[in-house]
């Protein structure tokens, strides 16, 4: 059963079927990572689970972060079975690729596919979603501490590594029909217009709080869809049931 069709469940949905699960498994941004504190009130995926309990709040969504600070794909790979596959998840949230860039193409595709792969025999469904740019610039108000690697992220972003990344992996999605949420798109449009280091928390790679809510709201629109409409068909025959 599907999250859009599940959300909509009545009591002998949830009798059979139960609440629905939803894993995030990322590196710093998803743990919640901001300037020098977790957050998991601003994180996104804390976002999104307030505006699906918004949307209907009779089934419970439960998000179980599975994402750990400083990681790549192929260590979240490792631990898959055991930190995310065991929850039984409806859906599972993919989101590499800062890290990434510091390891090599092959290994981040690699372990991305059987992630991608592992998940769906598993029965679950699987979105990637596009991380936020890298900072452009070494910003002023950087930690001394972080300058090298501030340096080191803007010549990846600036130079197209990071751009290489996220398409490889969006082209890998695709191919294996794993739904993309490409937020990153969404940063680099804004990129036009914005200076988009000043919103990394970090001056590095944390969005700030504020920018969290780009990722909920992209994901809102991907597992909602269509079936707002659909719920609001079935508060009508409901009525009319009474």
């Amino acid at each position: 059963m599907k999250i859009k069709e599940k959300i909509l469940m009545q009591k002998s949905g949830l009798l059979e079927h139960g609440s629905i699960n939803i894993v995030i498994l990322g590196d710093s941004v998803s743990h919640g990572a901001l300037k020098d504190e977790i957050d998991y009130e601003a994180v996104y995926w804390n976002r999104l689970r307030k505006k699906l309990n918004a949307f209907r709040d009779y089934v419970p969504v439960n998000m179980i972060c599975a994402a750990i600070s400083a990681t790549r794909a192929p260590q979240a790979l490792e631990r898959l079975d055991r930190q995310v596959l065991c929850h039984e998840p409806d859906l599972v949230i993919v989101c590499y690729g800062l890290n990434d860039v510091n390891g090599t193409l092959d290994e981040f595709i690699t372990s991305l596919r059987e992630i991608f792969s592992l998940c769906r025999e598993a029965g679950s469904e699987v979105i990637y979603m596009t991380p936020n740019m890298l900072n452009t610039y070494v910003a002023e108000d950087t930690k001394p501490e972080y300058l090298r690697y501030a340096a080191l992220m803007a010549e990846f972003q600036n130079g197209g590594r990071l751009d290489r990344y996220i398409s490889a992996a969006i082209d890998l999605a695709d191919g294996m029909g794993v739904t993309v949420c490409d937020c990153y798109a969404k940063w680099k449009e804004l990129a036009k217009t914005q200076d988009t280091t000043m919103l990394l928390a970090n001056r590095i790679n944390h969005p700030t709080a504020e920018m969290h809510e780009l990722f909920a709201e992209e994901l809102y629109k991907i597992i909602i869809g269509d079936a707002a409409s659909a719920a609001s068909d079935e508060t009508v025959c409901i009525e009319k049931g009474k």
